[in-house]
């Protein structure tokens, strides 16, 4: 007991030892500052006084108790969150939105069917049902944890009130569609609200992909007036969804009107609708894809996935032409081409739209115009269009990357095109055509060589020449040969035209030969001799393959003396002009 004390009054008398160490250093320092701040203020003049010395005690020292690291406080864990069961409730949540609208489905048309109840009571029923399942959404919404279920709720009964419009203006028609497609309107926009006030992409989902499903079974199949009520539900969609990165609510509200368009165009022959009305519809459905697009764009993470669901959008009008008539589908056809041309050439000035968007779109506009012209057009008159539009393209949009390779799209479906209007078959047997056929075959033979002779300026490259160059010979000997029937028929017209190819084949290689010699020493004068050798050799295989053995008179002279001439004077000239150049570099 004695040792205890002992220890403890030891501990204790080096703590006061300790405080008074401490107490002497902060007692210095204060007066070190008080010093600092006297002479700051200057010296002041002080009474003489006795000076006494003090005497000094020593003080005893005792070395600092060692003292413990401060320990800090552990945090308690987190409750650990348990996903799986959330993820159970959206399920659960899910599948009452499902089964619940069918039930709505079922009171509606099939109670109707087996006679259950009166249609006043049913479609009261579904009225009553459908606003209270969102005044309990709106109230379980501002309980702690009753999102899900009142997105859910919400969700269902927002679904369920626009089938009771639906039933209303199908299957009782109680009220015009003029009537019901504004009311429709109203309940959506109304309902979807919610979506926004709730930043729920969740709740737009459970309301289109239902109303898609099921929309079909109360209307009994796909009709005008589905697709009208479709159309409304899309456009009511469309605001809510301005700032938000809702890829998916985008896509579901397209899908939900492409596909019973598509059904509805393919399905023309069998139940008659009208075609003008489902023409005017695919062309509002493009309308809402391509301008919903534009505007939600600027707050989309995904902007090409965007570019593609808007294409999604637009394919009614593409497949238009296979059921409404023709004029309406080539004005359909010219107003999404043109309007996302213009789309595309402000693309700089259009937030989003600049980069993959506006390729993707560039594409869809080329497609528009190339279904457009072939619907509008006929024969050798369609080749021309396309080539024409082709080669204004290509000149008009030079220097830009993406108008050339949109030219060269038109320019390879209109040589294909030019390919199956003037078969190879026609340059080896004589065939007469209608005037108005050949003057458009001349016409696209002159612009297939310009769209070539452009393409081959823009995009240089040995495999392109080599195509160019097969292009180009095909369409002169089409050319010739189709103005010499034209003019001399069948007999001498045709030969005549094969001698003027030829001839028109071997000055073509002579120009070559010329422009080598004009251009300094270096690949591109290699390119242009290589060129016209090769064509020199064709036009050989031609003289001595076909020429000799299918011309005959007047016409197998004519062709050998002249094609011989020509190639005497290419051959002396390009000698001369080779001697003189390398006389001149002698001299130098």
């Amino acid at each position: 007991m004695a040792e205890d004390s002992h220890a403890v009054l030891s501990r204790l008398t080096a703590e006061f030892a300790e405080l008074s160490s401490r107490l002497a250093s902060v007692s210095a320092q204060l007066g070190a500052l008080d010093r600092i701040l006297a002479e700051a203020r200057g010296p002041a003049p002080a009474p003489p006084q006795p000076y006494y010395p003090q005497p000094y005690y020593p003080q005893p020292y005792y070395p600092p108790a060692p003292m413990p690291a401060p320990v800090r406080p552990v945090r308690p864990p987190k409750p650990a969150t348990d996903r799986g069961a959330n993820w159970v409730g959206k399920l659960l949540a899910v599948a009452g939105v499902g089964v619940t609208l069918i039930g709505v489905v079922l009171l509606l048309v099939l109670a109707a069917q087996a006679g259950v109840l009166r249609p006043e009571l049913r479609v009261g029923a579904g009225a009553v049902f459908a606003a209270a399942l969102v005044g309990v959404a709106v109230r379980w919404n501002r309980r702690p944890g009753g999102r899900t279920g009142a997105i859910a709720l919400a969700a269902t009964g927002i679904a369920a009130g626009y089938l009771d419009v639906i039933a209303v203006t199908t299957i009782y028609p109680w009220i015009p569609a003029a009537a019901g497609l504004p009311l429709a309107f109203a309940i959506a926009a109304g309902g979807l609200t919610l979506t926004r006030r709730w930043d729920s992409e969740a709740l737009g989902l459970l309301v289109l992909v239902p109303l898609a499903v099921l929309a079909p079974i109360v209307t009994d199949g796909v009709g005008l007036l589905l697709i009208g009520f479709l159309l409304i539900a899309s456009a009511a969609s469309l605001p809510v969804q301005l700032g938000k990165n809702w890829t998916a609510l985008f896509a579901v509200r397209t899908a939900a009107v492409t596909l019973p368009l598509l059904v509805a165009l393919a399905s023309v022959p069998a139940t008659g609708e009208n075609p003008w009305y489902l023409g005017a519809a695919a062309l509002v459905a493009a309308a809402l894809a391509i301008a919903g697009a534009l505007l939600v764009l600027p707050g989309t993470a995904n902007r090409t996935q965007l570019g593609c669901w808007a294409v999604v959008g637009a394919l009614p009008v593409l497949v238009a032409p296979i059921a409404v008539d023709r004029l309406l589908a080539v004005l359909m056809l010219a107003v999404v081409s043109v309007a996302l041309l213009g789309i595309v050439a402000a693309a700089d000035r259009l937030p989003g739209v600049r980069g993959p968007v506006a390729r993707i779109w560039a594409g869809l506009s080329a497609a528009a115009a190339l279904i457009a012209v072939a619907v509008a057009f006929d024969g050798a008159v369609r080749v021309a269009v396309l080539l024409a539009l082709a080669l204004t393209l290509g000149i008009a949009g030079r220097g830009d990357a993406l108008a050339r390779g949109v030219a060269a799209v038109f320019l390879g479906f209109g040589a294909l095109a030019y390919l199956a209007g003037a078969p190879p078959w026609y340059l080896i047997e004589a065939h007469s055509r209608a005037a108005g056929s050949a003057v458009a075959t001349l016409v696209a033979s002159v612009l297939l060589v310009a769209g070539v002779a452009v393409a081959a300026r823009a995009v240089p490259g040995r495999a392109l020449q080599i195509a160019g160059g097969a292009v180009l010979l095909y369409a002169v000997t089409t050319f010739t040969v189709t103005a010499g029937v034209m003019i001399g028929g069948t007999g001498g017209g045709f030969l005549a035209g094969h001698v003027l190819a030829t001839i028109c084949w071997v000055a073509l290689a002579t120009a070559m030969f010329v422009a080598a010699l004009r251009i300094p020493a270096g690949p591109q004068r290699a390119t242009l001799i290589t060129g016209g050798l090769t064509l020199t050799a064709v036009a050989m295989v031609k003289l001595f393959l076909f020429d000799l053995g299918t011309l005959d008179g007047i016409f197998r002279v004519v062709v050998f003396i002249v094609a011989g001439l020509i190639l005497l004077g290419t051959g002396a000239g390009y000698a001369r002009s080779l001697a003189q150049q390398g006389d001149a570099a002698g001299r130098r």
